[in-house]
């Protein structure tokens, strides 16, 4: 193996709100094909997790400047996640199994720069605010709409400590595959609070979205639900070659 090549660029900064988190635990075997070479699978408390993530995508700015038209879109993603030993400490990082968002030229970019698995896709948002109620939807449509939405309490408070919610929202990498390849990003952010969930709905047929080995998804019931709040986030890529 030669040493690493590496390449560090400030890419895109943003905000990512009201983050929609379904949780599924998996069996491990389906989702190490996926796995970047470099990485381990990172478990909480045993189990293997994958989850469903909608959120809005706000005042997007690439290379500093805003792009008109691609400023504010929704985007719904499946992730696992994983971990990396680099000089002596664990880089936690997430692996997206596919990205859906509503514009050609968003994926088109994230694609080529991210080496991601991004599609595009009919979106559309409903984020409502009724006294202490807040209502969050997400939709996105193949050949039928697919839908999350999510009841919670309008009111968000710190995250708890060695948490589910903490382990699911702190890992601030992203790493992909690509052939014999890994590349890694890194997304600053600070600590997110959440909302408690009161009540959720899930139209999501796994198998025609992410394909047969995610059809066991169908028959599940989330291990947990989540809604966070979200802050600004910046985007550092460093790419890795093997």
């Amino acid at each position: 193996m030669t040493n690493p090549q590496k390449t560090y660029h400030d890419f895109l900064k943003a905000e990512w709100r009201k983050l929609a988190i379904i949780n599924y635990e998996i069996n491990p075997d389906i989702i190490v094909k996926y796995l970047p070479d470099g990485t381990e699978l990172d478990f909480y408390k045993g189990k293997c997790y994958v989850s469903v993530v909608g959120f809005m995508f706000l005042n997007t700015k690439l290379l500093g400047l805003p792009i008109p038209f691609h400023r504010n879109f929704e985007e719904v993603n499946l992730r696992f996640y994983v971990k990396k030993y680099e000089n002596g400490e664990w880089k936690r990082g997430v692996v997206f199994i596919k990205e859906i968002v509503p514009k050609p030229a968003l994926s088109l970019v994230a694609n080529a720069v991210y080496k991601e698995n991004y599609h595009t896709m009919p979106m559309k948002n409903r984020i409502h605010h009724q006294d202490d109620e807040l209502l969050i939807q997400y939709s996105w449509k193949d050949k039928s709409w697919h839908s999350i939405q999510i009841t919670a309490e309008n009111r968000a408070k710190p995250m708890e400590a060695d948490s589910e919610f903490e382990f699911i929202t702190e890992h601030y990498y992203g790493f992909t595959k690509k052939e014999n390849k890994t590349s890694e990003y890194e997304v600053c952010h600070p600590k997110w609070d959440c909302y408690h969930v009161k009540d959720y709905q899930l139209e999501i047929d796994f198998q025609k979205i992410y394909g047969k080995e995610f059809k066991c998804l169908n028959d599940q019931k989330p291990i947990s639900v989540m809604l966070a709040e979200g802050s600004e986030i910046e985007v550092r890529t460093k790419k890795y070659i093997i």
